[in-house]
């Protein structure tokens, strides 16, 4: 049987009603269980005969005819094999590498007990359930309350509160919502145009009631109240907080969220604006009336309205959320996107998004040949036609940032496969009210900078990286902004982060240009790479750590006009790292210290010292990086896949007596070693092996696979660092550990330790200094430059 929205011609017919549309008001009907929908595809011939299964290949319009004709179905739509691909069938599983086969679909409505006798009956017929989709964003409560194991309340007991919420300058709020959490089930309400709402708590009296959470629409900051003492005979006040009351001049004077500025967006050199780049949303919409978007976005499509511009009418406002934070317009008011110049494309799958239309979605995408997509969605169960059409794209080279999820447990849907970026969330203290609701998700561990991993976020092997997932501030329909909470909150950091990453990185303008899998493979590892770690307890949390702009573009932003501003940065944080450290201290008149007396080698690099050492192996294996090379080479060949140091040449031959060290295993013997050195590689989780390079990881890798810390000197009074500050350096110049290579120079003789009371030298083995030959490195301020010269 089939729907009057079928279309005649096998493609995608119209859509049906908007699904969220309430029907007019009738009479009233028995409340039945809803019908269950579901995706049927035809298996290949040759995915038929591999699995024994000796009966006929259906074809897509065969599939089509007997589902038409089958009194116990109804056809819903046929969603048709993508443009950049000849129709033709294909198995619902992950397709090999390289591959563009998938099978049209036919989404149909049925009965369970009907799909199970069609699947015994047709064992050529792939057909499973089109389950619903959910936003990745932070419930409120972030806590779940442990209760009894009857979750039904008791009949007879209830309480009733009425609150009323108003913002700044006493106005009432319309459109927040109440969260109640009790001894029994949650209770939610939405504030009226006079600010007010009422919860009924069954089973509740007012001093059960733990928390009370006020989440506003737009403009303000949540609220939470623990343990509150609460009315039910008068309104409950609630008063919020404006953003524009605690973020200085905002919006009439532009500001970057906390996140994309601890992810380094802040010191990239004016110009990295992503264009070139097509990065998509599916997501809610866009409200591309809004001030930051205007303009930003100009395409879209609608796949659960019955309007094709619905795309722009964003009522949730989750998708302008995510639009913000990647793309919104750098025009000094408001909020800055990580891509400012790249295109964005809309795909509107909710509210009311399934799988079915995650597959429309990201077929349009490769149609549309998009670079990266952001998806902030998630679901419990798994589709194997949604992983067929991710390994589909991928092989078409979109790249897909994915959610982790947002229930705390186990990584969700589609963020558990091998073939996408999954991303959890971050937070940290000191960006949010401590009053609000935000604070829920904090739990320990903290690292010393304050951040921590949030209730929330879901963990697990899957997880690749973290970003800022609290508290991000972004656009909100129709012309707002709002704090947000979620792991689809981390996600456009790193989609943004992706974009930048392709429309300016070298390795997409030459070697990566073409569009498959090893485009997409590489930018990921890229975005593994540049990550400085976040230790929680537990990588499963965070994954290779948070990205970091600077690291991931590399050498791209050498030779920029933002270059020298870059390094004073570097110089102002270093002193911050030394001071943080112990290592250095303030005083009003320039202090004594230690330097070690550098010799410069025709490499244009510091001298360092020979050493025998032996260079640990990666406990997951190695990936070879490059055994040797003649000439001038940069700071990213230093790095074999997986941590461990690719050995290098610079600038002829290596001097006499120093062995070159191979990238993996172990060997002993001399190392020609000299600068800072690289910090400590992490251990790659099997997913990410999987996409490991077979060249190795040339963007940015450690040194270590073991987790040493490798040590790095000071060169004699680095230009650039204030006189007030005196190092309280190691006596005799600590030189590198074992097997560490160095930034650059042919070795030469030891450093030697001598008085010098300029107050800005010092030799010491510290991680302020090999983070600073990172920092170096990623932005481009290290490669065939004299030391004296860094910092200029």
């Amino acid at each position: 049987m089939t729907t009057d929205d079928k279309a005649n011609n096998g493609g995608t017919e119209p859509r049906p009603a908007n699904r969220a549309r309430q029907a007019s008001r009738q009479g009233p009907r028995p409340v039945e269980p809803r019908p269950l929908r579901y995706m049927v595809a035809a298996l290949s011939q040759s995915h038929l005969d591999a699995m024994g299964i000796g009966v006929r290949a259906l074809d897509a319009e065969g599939l089509r005819l007997l589902l038409d004709n089958d009194p116990e179905v109804v056809v819903h739509r046929v969603l048709a094999a993508s443009r950049a691909e000849p129709p033709r069938q294909g198995e619902p599983g992950p397709a090999s590498p390289g591959s563009v086969a998938f099978p049209p679909v036919v989404v149909a409505e049925m009965t369970a007990e009907h799909a199970t006798g069609l699947r015994a009956r047709l064992p050529q017929v792939h057909i499973e359930r089109d389950r619903s989709l959910v936003h990745c964003e932070a419930q409120v409560p972030p806590r779940k309350r442990k209760t009894a194991p009857s979750a039904a309340p008791p009949p007879g007991v209830e309480s009733t509160f009425t609150f009323l919420v108003k913002g700044s300058g006493g106005t009432p709020l319309p459109g927040a919502v109440v969260s109640l959490t009790g001894s029994c089930v949650p209770g939610h309400a939405v504030t009226g145009p006079d600010g007010r709402a009422t919860v009924t708590m069954a089973g509740e009296t007012p001093e059960t009631i733990a928390e009370v959470v006020v989440t506003p629409r737009s403009g303000h900051w949540s609220a939470r109240v623990e343990r509150p003492a609460l009315s039910t005979s008068r309104d409950n006040l609630i008063e919020l907080t404006g953003l524009a009351e605690t973020v200085d001049g905002f919006p009439g004077r532009q500001t970057l969220g906390w996140g994309q500025r601890a992810m380094g967006l802040d010191r990239l050199p004016k110009g990295f604006k992503g264009a070139g780049v097509t990065v998509a949303i599916i997501d809610s919409g866009a409200a591309i009336d809004h001030p930051d978007l205007r303009g930003r976005i100009t395409s879209g499509i609608d796949l659960v309205g019955e309007r094709a511009a619905g795309w722009a009418d964003d009522v949730s406002g989750h998708g302008s959320h995510c639009a913000g934070v990647i793309a919104a317009a750098d025009d000094g008011v408001g909020i800055a996107g990580f891509v400012p110049g790249a295109a964005v494309h809309v795909c509107k799958i909710f509210p009311g998004g399934r799988f079915s239309d995650l597959v429309e979605a990201l077929g349009h995408c490769i149609d549309d040949q998009v670079d990266v997509v952001a998806l902030g969605l998630g679901s419990r169960h798994s589709s194997p036609l949604v992983a067929a059409k991710i390994d589909q794209a991928r092989a078409a080279g979109v790249a897909c940032v994915v959610a982790a999820g947002n229930d705390g447990g186990p990584v969700a849907f589609p963020g558990n496969l091998p073939t996408v970026l999954t991303v959890a969330a971050v937070g940290k203290i000191g960006t949010f009210p401590e009053t609000s609701g935000h604070a829920a998700g904090i739990q320990g561990p903290l690292t010393p900078e304050g951040y921590f991993s949030p209730r929330f976020t879901c963990h697990g092997p899957e997880v690749d990286v973290c970003a800022p997932g609290v508290a991000v501030l972004s656009c909100a329909p129709p012309r707002d902004y709002a704090a947000a909470d979620g792991t689809s909150a981390a996600v456009p950091h790193v989609a943004g982060l992706a974009a930048l990453v392709l429309a300016h990185h070298d390795d997409f303008r030459h070697g990566y240009g073409r569009r498959d899998a090893s485009r997409v493979d590489r930018l990921f590892q890229i975005i593994r790479s540049s990550c400085v770690p976040i230790d929680l307890g537990d990588p499963w949390r965070t994954g290779a750590g948070l990205p970091d702009v600077l690291q991931a573009l590399g050498t791209s932003i050498t030779g920029t006009a933002g270059g020298a501003a870059t390094a004073w940065a570097l110089s102002d944080r270093l002193a911050d790292e030394l001071a943080a450290a112990g290592l250095s201290v303030p005083t009003p008149v320039p202090a004594p210290g230690l330097h070690a007396e550098a010799v410069t080698a025709p490499g244009d690099g510091l001298a360092g010292t020979a050493l025998a050492g032996e260079a640990p192996g990666h406990p997951n294996g190695s990936a070879p990086g490059h055994p040797s090379a003649e000439g001038q080479m940069s700071l990213d060949d230093l790095i074999g896949a997986n941590g461990q140091a690719g050995a290098w040449r610079p600038n002829g031959p290596a001097p006499a007596g120093a062995d070159v060290m191979p990238a993996g295993g172990s060997e002993n013997g001399p190392v020609s070693a000299a600068g800072p050195a690289r910090t400590p590689g992490r251990a790659r989780t099997a997913k990410q092996n999987a996409a490991a390079s077979p060249i190795g990881d040339r963007a940015h890798g450690g040194v270590h696979a073991d987790g040493m810390p490798p040590a790095a000197g000071l060169p004699c009074g680095m230009p650039g660092m204030p006189a007030a500050w005196g190092a309280q350096g190691v006596p005799m110049g600590q030189e590198p550990l074992d097997g560490v290579s160095g930034m650059g120079g042919v070795a030469g003789t030891a450093g030697t330790a001598v008085p010098d009371h300029d107050g800005a030298g010092g030799l010491t083995a510290v991680a302020a200094f090999a983070w600073l030959a990172r920092e170096m490195g990623a932005a481009g301020l290290a490669a065939g430059q004299r030391a004296d010269d860094l910092l200029d």
